[in-house]
């Protein structure tokens, strides 16, 4: 799966993610890009799409998109770094569409 970090999550989350082709917003030039504008590219040309934030649902009209999103619950990496499998797995069981939030 081609998976798209938001600029707000740690960039190491990458190393969970091992059967993900993983970019960052800022790899691709992205970084400055607002939320809707971010969805657009983001649709184009990967599957998924990590973030924390948590109003992305309020803020943008997800309906019909083909993108899976991913809402990590913090931006920490202290706590991030104990959650690999259910990152990982909740990313693997991404389906087109979706829009999932963990809790933990």
């Amino acid at each position: 799966m081609n998976v798209l970090l938001d600029a707000c999550v740690p960039r190491l989350i990458r190393k969970f993610l091992n059967n993900s082709t993983v970019r960052t917003a800022q790899e691709m030039g992205w970084a400055e890009l607002k939320n809707g504008a971010l969805l657009k590219q983001a649709e184009s040309k990967f599957e998924a799409f990590v973030t924390t934030d948590k109003n992305l649902r309020y803020q943008q009209n997800l309906t019909g998109r083909n993108l899976a999103i991913l809402v990590l619950p913090t931006n920490d990496w202290n706590l991030l770094k104990q959650h690999p499998v259910e990152i990982a797995s909740a990313v693997d069981a991404l389906k087109p569409g979706d829009f999932v939030e963990l809790n933990f």
